[in-house]
């Protein structure tokens, strides 16, 4: 088991706060956390999948509607579609599992359907919101199980740059779509990712009420330290989080097809009222 201070400084950079706690293999999984993007082609053994299933169906549902499915992707020639599908990202090929979150509202809709019911709450965004968040819930449980177990993930958003084909692709009804990716395999062993460090807790750690000019200096001294993060890993040294953050959102290129998002929905079902 690794020594929590090391992951603690991995994960902030520093030693932020004196950790007094009970250290167990659940801590060590969640603070171990790192995203793979380089895996073996080795197949997962039987009933794994089954096993990450029922670990996202452990987590919380909104009045238990359980409004999320997920399609598992191993056959070679859709999951080389998929990865030209998210950018060409290589990680979609490798993992030998390629998993995609639905926000399924289908589901509620056939039920009303079938018992003579309307659906007019589905016209809602609330109702997006929640199926979202359900999915968001149930993959991170998953992901947490397939980590505690060897495997490696890396959820991949670039799925809903070309949504529309995506959805073809996996034969969605109307009110399902695809959320997010996530790529699942052993990872491999000549490639170790470092553990990213995260912004400071007192950036996005409020007692009370929310702070906002409060945030700057921390912010600042996150810099540096990604900075440093960044000469380690002998990549661009130069890059500020900040500055890059902000650039990100300064333009609509960074939300690519993203940027059609409330009319795919709207062609998909939702009217979002």
């Amino acid at each position: 088991m690794t020594n929590p201070t090391e992951l603690l400084r991995s994960r902030y950079g520093e030693i932020p706060f004196n950790y007094e706690i009970d250290w167990n293999d659940s801590l060590q999984t969640l603070l171990s956390h790192r995203s793979i993007r380089s895996y073996l082609s080795d197949p997962l053994p039987p009933g794994t999948l089954e096993w990450l299933v029922a670990s996202a169906q452990s987590a919380a549902s909104s009045a238990n509607l359980q409004t999320w499915s997920v399609v598992a992707v191993e056959d070679p020639e859709r999951k080389a579609e998929l990865c030209k599908l998210s950018n060409n990202q290589a990680w979609v090929n490798q993992a030998p599992v390629f998993l995609v979150w639905l926000a399924d509202l289908g589901r509620m809709a056939h039920i009303a359907d079938s018992r003579g019911l309307p659906h007019v709450a589905l016209d809602y965004i609330e109702l997006l919101f929640k199926a979202v968040i359900d999915a968001s819930i149930a993959a991170q449980n998953a992901t947490l199980a397939a980590e505690s177990i060897g495997l490696g993930t890396v959820y991949i958003g670039a799925i809903r740059n070309n949504t529309q084909e995506v959805a073809t692709l996996l034969n969605l009804p109307p009110f399902v779509f695809p959320v997010f990716g996530l790529s699942v395999g052993y990872p491999n062993p000549e490639v170790q990712p470092a553990i990213k460090p995260r912004l400071p807790q007192s950036v996005v750690f409020h007692r009370e009420t929310y702070k906002l000019a409060e945030q700057d200096e921390a912010i600042a001294h996150y810099n540096d330290i990604m900075k440093e993060f960044y000469i380690e890993q002998k990549m661009n040294a130069a890059v500020d989080w900040s500055q890059n953050s902000a650039e990100r959102i300064a333009t609509l290129d960074y939300l690519k097809g993203c940027k059609y998002l409330r009319e795919t929905l709207n062609n998909f079902g939702f009217k979002l009222l």
